[in-house]
């Protein structure tokens, strides 16, 4: 799934195509895509025609197009989902859900999702973000995300620090790919119990999560498959820098021990055993 470089990466591209721009046509090819739009297919496109977007923003996973009036387009991309800018005449993607057209008669959004897992829906907004994903924390590169908020937050807890890091009440943005590579930099296990984490070391935590979100941002986000592309069709190249998630049995780049694969909650977490020493006791 998305995490926070590859929906930036998106938001950006969005911003610079949309912004400005008056929805003239909404076409809603299968209703599972705004299955969240409670009102349904044909309420979501007379509401969306005639609105000017106004901006296009972000949460860690979730972005938005800012419609004006206290209201906002709301997505998530979920497994497959891409939005795509593409030429007004552009054959129909195969799995095209909904289609976008504009007043100007240029360039088309359009939603496309092999396994319509994302979706989208027009929502209100409050003091900004819109209300359904109120209550999802910022992320570490958002201006007013708090250190020391985040840190406080996670010594009331009692849980492995992977799993802080991917609860998005705490922390926004960050899945499983940059979990596991932020704790690497950091040289911490994903097991390591948070009541046993200094200050100390939860600062270069946050700090090895910034420095691998930023990076990947500049690569354009990581793309295992097809399925993930910016706005103009592009992939991701971060899967070329990781240094441990998926390199199972490779060599670590700082010691050069083979890299080590562990189940984790349904999926894997990926370490180096000399430089994240799994501790004595976990948490998981």
């Amino acid at each position: 799934m998305p995490e926070l470089p590859e929906v930036e990466v998106v938001r950006l591209g969005l911003e610079r195509a949309l912004v400005g721009r008056t929805i003239a046509t909404v076409a809603v090819a299968h209703p599972r895509a705004v299955r969240r739009h409670t009102a349904g297919a044909a309420d979501f496109a007379a509401v969306l025609a005639g609105h000017t977007i106004v901006a296009a923003r972000r949460r860690g996973k979730y972005l938005w197009l800012e419609l004006g009036g206290a209201m906002a387009l709301l997505g998530h991309l979920g497994m497959s989902g891409q939005l795509l800018v593409v030429p007004a005449d552009k054959p129909p993607e195969t799995h095209l859900r909904i289609r976008f057209t504009f007043s100007d008669a240029g360039r088309e959004l359009r939603f496309v999702d092999q396994r319509t897992f994302g979706g989208l829906a027009v929502v209100p907004t409050g003091a900004g973000v819109p209300e359904p994903i109120a209550h999802i924390a910022l992320d570490v590169l958002d201006p007013g995300f708090s250190d020391a908020g985040f840190i406080a937050a996670i010594g009331r807890r009692r849980t492995g620090i992977k799993r802080a890091l991917l609860d998005q009440k705490l922390v926004s943005g960050i899945g499983n790919i940059y979990a596991d590579e932020s704790l690497w930099r950091a040289r911490l296990h994903y097991a390591r119990p948070t009541e046993t984490l200094t200050r100390g070391e939860l600062g270069r935590l946050l700090d090895a999560a910034r420095e691998v979100l930023v990076a990947a941002l500049r690569a354009g986000g990581t793309s295992f498959d097809s399925l993930y592309v910016s706005v103009n069709g592009v992939s991701g190249l971060f899967d070329r820098s990781l240094e441990v998630y998926g390199r199972t049995g490779q060599p670590c780049s700082r010691c050069q021990t083979p890299v080590r694969r562990d189940a984790f909650m349904n999926r894997s977490s990926f370490t180096c055993p000399r430089c994240q020493p799994r501790p004595r006791s976990a948490r998981w």
